[in-house]
């Protein structure tokens, strides 16, 4: 009987082998076309999966562009995958090529956990209909929406004032600020979102900001990236739940808070807050199958706010103020223009950022020197395409390397060092350099830009109207490397936030 069954697996073991070798080949077809970037050798049936560390993926990059050049190819398993570096490269293909790059990979993992594949949000959303209809949404609601009776300045700046009162709270002791950020930036999205803020101490609150650092650590690294490659694994019941339990629990706990909004939400009045206007589209969609409009897509646009749009911009706040304890003189300067401007009479405004132009250049250079989101979220070709000479067939993931382009050698005076000079002119004049694009360019270019530049004005010059900011005494002076992940952080650091 062994032997029979032997018999008979071994053919069907060589028949299976030589079936994914087969596909394999089918794959890898693509890198003997002609013109194709050049890169690393993939194994059979792993591509360059082992040869990228995906725990420091910018990194891994840098390596390889020594080796193959600013545009060169890995393979991912069966996925085709080109990397851009510099800013020839990623201009040509943000805005030369915009429309042929525009797309997203799919994201098998996202429809398992229960999202669907017409659920995406906006972030991760295939470009199309759907996208744009979503993406002008959200654009003209952070742009038009007056939150009730409060303009979101008015809700930025109030929270701007929270956060100062939590900063003096500390009495001139050491202290990691890392938390009050998280908190006072998801309070900004909460008010988008839901109208309201949360009390620092809200236990709801604080397990929200919990998930979402969890969720971001859990989303990083090997699993995600097997899965995505093999989605038939997601197959298997409960293998989605299991490899990412972080995100079941927050988009959950999203429900909770939807279902409560929901429950309270009255429509003969006008919406006060994103939900609203989002569940007056839905009413408004209803029996139209084509409409993006949907329960899912809400959870999902909603989740992309609180998950993208909050830890941005608290790494960014963190990383400003790290750099201003380790760099006083900068600090003073900051200091001395917020007097002569706003002076300690009233709250910043945005119409101040015009007037200072110092200011202007430290929280640019804040955002150019963190570099917090080096490799930009994956693009892929929605039809052939040429970037810099080479040919990129439909359906290649595209990994724009922004880090490259932010830390250029031949764009930057000094690319590896903080220094506002970069963005004033020989008359102290705010100037933007075309290298500076933290937040992507072209279609796809982030659509929290105009918020996420009015949190880092206004909470900035906030704390610094009212802090001087410095190194604990008797603590080491703290490191300006960050640490890598889905996002560049800070390393850990303590400060002293001493009332002026």
């Amino acid at each position: 009987m062994g032997l029979l069954t032997g018999e008979v697996l071994a053919p069907l073991a060589v028949a299976v082998a030589i079936f994914l070798l087969l596909v394999d080949l089918m794959h890898r077809r693509i890198r003997w076309a002609p013109r194709y970037p050049p890169g690393p050798l993939p194994l059979p049936g792993l591509g360059n999966l082992l040869q990228v560390d995906f725990q420091d993926m910018p990194h891994s990059f840098s390596k390889l562009r020594r080796r193959f050049g600013d545009v060169f190819s890995l393979q991912l398993v069966w996925t085709p995958v080109v990397v851009l570096n510099g800013l020839p490269a990623v201009r040509e293909a943000l805005l030369e090529r915009g429309e042929d790059t525009a797309d997203r990979p799919p994201a098998p993992v996202n429809e398992h956990l229960g999202y669907g594949p017409r659920a995406q949000g906006v972030v991760l959303a295939r470009y199309g209909p759907a996208w744009r209809e979503q993406r002008r949404f959200s654009l003209s609601t952070l742009r038009n929406f007056g939150l009730g009776k409060k303009s979101l300045e008015q809700w930025v700046t109030e929270e701007a004032a929270n956060l100062c009162a939590a900063f003096a709270d500390h009495a001139g002791r050491p202290f990691s600020p890392n938390n009050l950020l998280n908190q006072a930036v998801c309070n900004v999205i909460a008010s988008l979102t839901h109208g309201r803020r949360f009390e620092y101490s809200d236990p709801t609150f604080r397990k929200l900001l919990g998930l979402v650092q969890a969720l971001l650590k859990e989303q990083q690294g090997f699993t995600q990236a097997v899965l995505n490659a093999f989605p038939l694994l997601l197959r298997i019941p409960g293998v989605a739940g299991k490899a990412f339990p972080v995100q079941k629990a927050f988009m959950d706990l999203l429900d909770e808070l939807l279902a409560e909004h929901r429950k309270a939400w009255d429509p003969a009045q006008p919406p006060c807050d994103l939900t609203e206007a989002f569940l007056s589209e839905i009413e408004k969609a209803k029996g139209n199958p084509e409409s993006s409009f949907t329960d899912a897509n809400l959870r999902m646009v909603v989740s992309n706010l609180f998950a993208a749009g909050m830890v941005t911009t608290s790494v960014t706040l963190a990383w400003a103020l790290l750099l201003m304890i380790l760099h006083p003189d900068v600090q003073s300067r900051v200091h001395k223009e917020i007097d002569e401007v706003i002076g300690q009479g009233r709250r910043p405004e945005m119409a101040d950022q015009g007037r200072m132009p110092f200011t202007t250049a430290v929280i640019h250079e804040v955002q150019r020197f963190g570099d917090i989101i080096p490799l930009g979220v994956p693009h892929m070709t929605s039809r052939d395409t040429e970037i810099q000479g080479f040919c990129i067939p439909k359906g290649t993931t595209l990994i724009l390397n922004l880090s490259s382009v932010l830390k250029d050698e031949t764009a930057w005076e000094k690319p590896f060092r903080f220094h506002p000079g970069h963005f004033l002119d020989a008359q102290g004049r705010f100037v933007k350099p075309e290298a500076f694009m933290p937040f992507s360019a072209g279609r796809r270019a982030c659509l929290g830009e105009p918020l996420a530049r009015m949190e880092l004005f206004l909470f900035f010059t906030c704390l610094l109207q009212r802090f001087s900011f410095s190194v604990p005494t008797g603590q080491p002076r703290p490191s300006d490397h960050g640490l890598s992940a889905v996002f560049v952080t800070p390393s850990p650091y303590q400060l002293c936030a001493v009332p002026r």
